[in-house]
């Protein structure tokens, strides 16, 4: 991956100045290959990272094992699309192991993770059967570490 793409996935609220002065570079060039990365489908979009603990958030995410039967001739890809269309869904990824899609919903309800589940996704034509596991606590994510560093709280000790 390029250098500006790594700089841009560290922190996308750099300036085409910033990132020009870090890569030594002209503005311009900076500004004129972002757009290209942006039309061209390479950059997706740009997202703030969020402590959902912090924000007094309710919701929860969910971690959704899928085994699939592929289609012949469309692979996996067929029924993966179509899990990716559906609205709740955020990331769907094939994986190897025990279950061949992973997909992950959030700021929902444990509720409304539920109804999905039973009623939106298993049905589907080519699922095969699901396992769910919620997310309890959110300590790193997107490489930016959510925990307090810890104070020592093991006292002091005299001899």
């Amino acid at each position: 991956m390029e250098k500006l793409l790594n700089l841009l996935e560290e922190n996308a609220r750099l300036t085409d100045r910033e990132l020009a002065v870090m890569l030594g570079t002209d503005e311009k060039e900076i500004t004129a290959k972002r757009k290209e990365y942006e039309d061209g489908g390479v950059i997706k979009g740009y997202r703030a990272v969020i402590d959902k603990e912090k924000a007094d958030s309710q919701a929860v995410s969910a971690l959704i094992e899928i085994k699939v039967q592929p289609k012949f001739g469309h692979g996996f890809d067929d029924i993966a699309l179509r899990i990716a269309a559906l609205d709740e869904v955020e990331t769907v990824y094939l994986m190897s192991g025990g279950f061949d899609l992973c997909v992950t919903v959030t700021d929902k309800s444990f509720q409304e993770v539920a109804m999905f589940v039973a009623k939106r996704l298993s049905p589907l034509e080519g699922v095969v059967s699901t396992a769910t596991h919620f997310m309890l606590k959110t300590y790193k994510e997107k490489g930016v570490l959510f925990a307090d560093s810890r104070a020592d709280d093991r006292g002091t000790v005299s001899f």
